[in-house]
């Protein structure tokens, strides 16, 4: 059977997540109610990310198996017809034809996350469900600072929901940097793999950060002691995005 590369953009905010649910809707679900109804045919997408209810992607990578071949751009095109028919809030931006070696999810080598924090008195009007407001005033730099504490192989149970189905709590996190751009506070994180809520959960322990109640040894404290307890308060979905998948040349 012909494998296909699906290369998917989403706003998350009307989704119960990525995967599949039995009475509530998911990213995963739409795309494959749109390719049954072109198709009819009943496929299973797989995915390199799972993300949470509220959470978007602007570089999730998928595969799926069909029994036909298509041409990539009338897939493609197929794909995003019924799923605007839908009204659903999913794109596809690119199709490609793969071997039957290629797995979105086994196959990746890293997985880049953004997560966008709004930090001014006023609320959000254009970046309402795209950013974590945040009125206090924060410094970046002291989270940043923070954030590298939490760089390369450890024991991540302190950042790790209780809920995480993963078989072990040991991750190496290859980066995390926090910028600021006006208003805009950026954390962006990369790893072969996160956790569940892995990110969420630093993002809200580096905010202790910037806000003054915590320093970069607090941060490391709370790490090095393997602790849900430590963590602080876990980011909402809001403003986090899945942005890139790599995968081998």
């Amino acid at each position: 059977m012909p494998r296909y590369r699906l290369d998917i953009e989403y706003d998350g905010t009307l989704y119960a997540g990525w995967q599949r649910q039995a009475d509530l809707p998911s990213v995963q679900q739409a795309i494959e109610d749109a390719i049954f109804r072109f198709t009819a045919q009943r496929v299973t997408i797989r995915g390199a990310g799972r993300t949470d209810a509220g959470v978007h992607a602007t570089g999730q990578v998928a595969h799926v198996d069909l029994d036909r071949e298509w041409a990539e751009d009338k897939l493609m095109g197929a794909l995003n017809a019924h799923l605007k028919l839908a009204a659903d809030a999913i794109a596809v931006l690119a199709v490609r034809a793969v071997g039957e070696e290629f797995d979105a999810r086994f196959s990746a080598t890293a997985r880049h996350y953004l997560f966008r924090i709004l930090n001014r008195r006023a609320p959000a009007a254009l970046d309402r469900n795209r950013a974590w407001h945040v009125p206090k005033a924060l410094d970046a730099a002291a989270m940043h600072e923070a954030a590298q504490t939490l760089l390369g192989k450890h024991d991540f149970t302190t950042f790790r929901s209780v809920q995480c189905q993963a078989n072990s709590p040991i991750r190496t996190l290859d980066k995390l940097d926090v910028t600021r751009n006006g208003h805009i506070i950026e954390i962006r994180a990369s790893a072969r793999s996160f956790l569940h809520n892995q990110v969420r959960s630093m993002v809200g322990t580096l905010k202790r950060t910037g806000e003054g109640a915590w320093s970069a040894a607090d941060v490391r404290a709370a790490l090095d002691a393997a602790d849900r307890s430590r963590c602080g308060q876990v980011a909402p979905p809001d403003g986090l995005f899945l942005i890139r998948v790599d995968y081998p040349a």
